[in-house]
């Protein structure tokens, strides 16, 4: 047990003297128009206001009246003026009355939680059991007296169907009509369209390119192992595989016994092409393919062409095989010098001019007239910026010379080309006669035999004038070895004629 400390009265008010008493309370001055609205109403103290007095009997205070509402939605019903609950039966000492029982052997045994399981039989009925008798069937309602109840005649019946379907049929069209309608950006697309097939003559440009082009090959030149090649196009001439190309395009195998030549039809068959033989002079060669019945081109007669005349150019233009464009010859007997390929010397030939579409790879195809004739061999063009692509301008060799040539190197895998024996430049502008003058004469040669001598200016060799040296070399070759060519000069202001008998070169 635990006693109080004595304390001593003058200890313990020296102890209260030390301590430091309550701060004052800080009272704000309230804001009067706050204290009117929150504040409470004049004459009224306490927390609360008491909107009520509770009465009070012997000491006990009574709770206020219910609300009206809650009294009639819970007070007695009419007549019931006892407790609301029945009193216990216990308390009054009445018997209880016993709740039937949740199960009973003899009418629902499988109730009984004490029951065990064993295997019933199945669930038919026992043969001393009575069955129902069965109905006879009726007589079978057709379909109007299932809808209608035996009502409706029959032909009432069919114009009721006839009605239906013009409102299906009528439904459906508007249905139809608002679809292909549309909107204001919908609907459906009026197309002109072509009723009869396009026409194509026998003269005409598809008909003759469906029928050449089979006879025009592309040639794959290159080495095995060689990462690129070169490629041209080549022209079927013979039925025992003879193709006529350019000398340019198959130059590095003329050079080279290593590199492979590759014909590629239009159907896309690959075979390989053996060189038969090759004339740098004229840029003219031919190759032979091991083949049965290729399709060979008819060949035409260049000298029967005219300015104007309709041509085809067919080839591989930068390697697109069997590609056709078309156009007209724009001159004839035009001398061309092109620059030899790989160092070469350059190479002069007497040229159809064409302004049908010539590049690259079309070099040794076909030129052919409005019949589908070989009327030349594409070989060079002229053209402008490094590009190298065509503006219209391209030649061809005439096909009577390319054939003549070609014959020759079929024969005997190379040709002899007539020659003068001189070399000349062409006359400068301004001289008083236009031709090929002649720098130096060959010793012993046809044009030293016949006079000929150095700054003579040669006009005209047999009946073609010339008036350049371009003109004098394709004059002089388009006649035989050993022809005897009347040729013209001019010396000192006067013009005669020697006779020449041409040589080999």
């Amino acid at each position: 047990m635990m006693t109080e400390p004595n304390v001593n009265p003058e200890q313990s008010g020296a102890r209260d003297a030390d301590r430091l008493g309550p701060r004052p309370l800080a009272r704000p001055a309230v804001d009067p128009a706050q204290a009117a609205v929150f504040g409470r109403p004049q004459g009224v103290d306490g927390a609360f206001d008491k909107l009520y007095t509770p009465q009070k009997t012997n000491g006990v205070n009574l709770a206020p009246p219910a609300p009206e509402s809650l009294a009639e939605a819970f007070r007695r019903p009419p007549g019931a003026e006892g407790v609301l609950l029945e009193r216990p039966r216990e308390a009054t000492g009445e018997p209880a009355q016993a709740d039937p029982p949740l199960w009973h052997s003899t009418s629902d045994p499988w109730r009984d939680p004490g029951a065990g399981a064993v295997l019933a039989g199945p669930a038919v009925p026992a043969d001393d059991e009575e069955k129902p008798a069965r109905r006879p069937p009726g007589a079978l309602l057709s379909l109007p007296e299932v809808l209608f109840g035996r009502r409706v005649q029959p032909k009432a019946l069919v114009l009721l169907g006839v009605v239906a379907l013009l409102i299906g049929a009528a439904g459906g069209f508007v249905g139809w009509w608002v679809g292909d309608t549309g909107s204001a950006l919908t609907g459906s697309a009026t197309i002109s369209e072509a009723e009869v097939g396009k026409e194509r003559p026998a003269g005409s440009v598809a008909a003759i390119a469906k029928r050449v082009a089979p006879a025009v090959v592309s040639l794959e030149v290159f080495k095995p192992g060689a990462e690129s090649g070169e490629q041209g196009s080549g022209v079927m001439i013979d039925p025992q595989g003879y193709i006529l190309t350019n000398e340019h395009v198959i130059a590095s195998a003329a050079a080279d016994p290593g590199v492979k030549v590759t014909a590629v039809f239009i159907d896309g068959t690959r075979t390989e092409a053996k060189l038969v033989g090759a004339d740098q002079k004229t840029d003219l060669a031919v190759v032979k393919v091991n083949v049965t019945n290729p399709t060979v081109l008819q060949i035409g007669k260049s000298a029967d062409l005219q300015v104007g005349d309709t041509v085809m150019a067919i080839g591989s233009p930068l390697a697109l095989q069997n590609s056709v464009t078309a156009g007209i010859v724009s001159a004839l007997n035009r001398p061309i010098t092109a620059g030899g390929d790989n160092g070469a010397p350059p190479v002069t030939y007497e040229a159809i001019q064409t302004d049908a579409a010539i590049n690259h790879g079309n070099s040794g195809g076909a030129l052919v007239d409005s019949t589908g004739a070989l009327v030349g061999i594409n070989s060079s063009i002229r053209s402008s910026g490094a590009d190298g692509g065509s503006i219209g301008i391209g030649f061809a060799i005439p096909s009577d010379y390319a054939v003549k040539i070609a014959k020759a190197l079929i024969k005997d895998g190379k040709v002899q080309h007539a020659d003068i024996g001189i070399n000349a430049s062409s006359t400068v502008a301004g001289s008083s006669t236009m031709g090929a003058q002649v720098k130096n004469v060959a010793p012993g040669g046809p044009a030293a035999n016949a006079g000929i001598k150095e700054g003579d200016v040669i006009t005209k060799v047999g009946n073609r004038l010339v008036r350049d040296s371009a003109e004098l070399t394709v004059a002089v070759r388009a006649h035989d070895v050993g022809e005897v060519v009347p040729v013209q000069l001019a010396r000192d202001g006067a013009s005669f004629v020697v006779d020449v008998t041409l040589a080999s070169d």
